[in-house]
């Protein structure tokens, strides 16, 4: 079993600690380009893992600095997750360049705000196809890979928001509940391939997207409040937990929640 250990130069948080094991690893995030996901990005470079990730928007000046930083450039897939056909043929690409894949990052979402009364049959199935239907067909194209190297890691993102009953989302909400339920199946089935999958499920993190959208100061010190810990969670905090369902560490954790949220749940 491999034990993280803790670095004594000054490299960021991202590197604070070692997975030897994630070291060549070929890894696989959606919407790794921005948010957590450009963290996650960084954080699988910075264990020297070789890391593919998709996304709608350009990545390469974030490619770029990778590179820069790390001697590490990160694969660039341009992909609308929506798109399952596109999906499988990312994850072909990915394969291609970095070898079968060890690692499976389910993270890309979009938590738009919406009511029940206001929402149409049009819209939900549009949020199902970003929040809930890609995280199994990336799972379905990566276990033939994890089967054949004798075992990987799945990690799929939720939201605490499912668990608090979190109201102005209900489709995301129901999404985020889906793949934990979603992330218990898998792991039972794949159980027996040594395909481990668990669910890391986030709290309000501080995103730039949420800072644009949705941060103000009002509901972020109730957040805050009903935290454990007094302090808004920074997106950095996300990459170790990550990175520990990830690696060899947590060879026998399957189908579990970990939940990083401040202690708000």
């Amino acid at each position: 079993m491999t034990t993280p250990t803790q670095k004594t130069d000054t490299a960021p948080l991202f590197s604070e600690f070692r997975y030897p094991d994630l070291e060549g690893a070929s890894v696989f995030i959606t919407g790794g380009g921005s948010g957590i996901g450009a963290a996650l990005t960084e954080g699988f470079l910075a264990q020297g893992a070789k890391v593919a990730f998709v996304g709608l928007s350009d990545a390469s000046e974030f490619c770029d600095a990778m590179e820069a930083r790390y001697a590490n450039r990160p694969l660039f897939i341009p992909c609308n997750i929506q798109d399952i056909e596109a999906l499988q043929a990312a994850v072909a690409q990915a394969r291609e360049a970095h070898g079968l894949i060890n690692v499976l990052v389910n993270n890309a979402a979009r938590d738009t705000r919406h009511t029940l009364d206001a929402w149409t049959v049009e819209q939900w199935d549009e949020s199902i196809a970003t929040n809930l239907r890609p995280q199994f067909f990336t799972a379905q194209a990566v276990a033939p890979d994890m089967r054949a190297l004798g075992g990987g890691a799945i990690i799929n993102l939720s939201s605490n928001s499912y668990m608090l009953g979190l109201g102005g989302y209900p489709t995301y909400v129901t999404a985020k509940a889906g793949i934990m339920g979603m992330t218990k199946a898998l792991a039972r089935e794949l159980g027996p391939d040594a395909i481990r999958v668990n669910c890391l499920i986030p709290g309000w993190v501080m995103t730039e997207r949420q800072r644009e959208l949705w941060v103000n100061d009002k509901d972020l010190n109730e957040c805050i409040d009903q935290q454990c810990l007094k302090e808004a969670i920074p997106v950095e905090d996300m990459i170790n937990p990550c990175l520990f369902l990830a690696s060899s560490a947590s060879r026998m954790m399957t189908g579990q929640p970990m939940v990083v949220d401040g202690g708000r749940v």
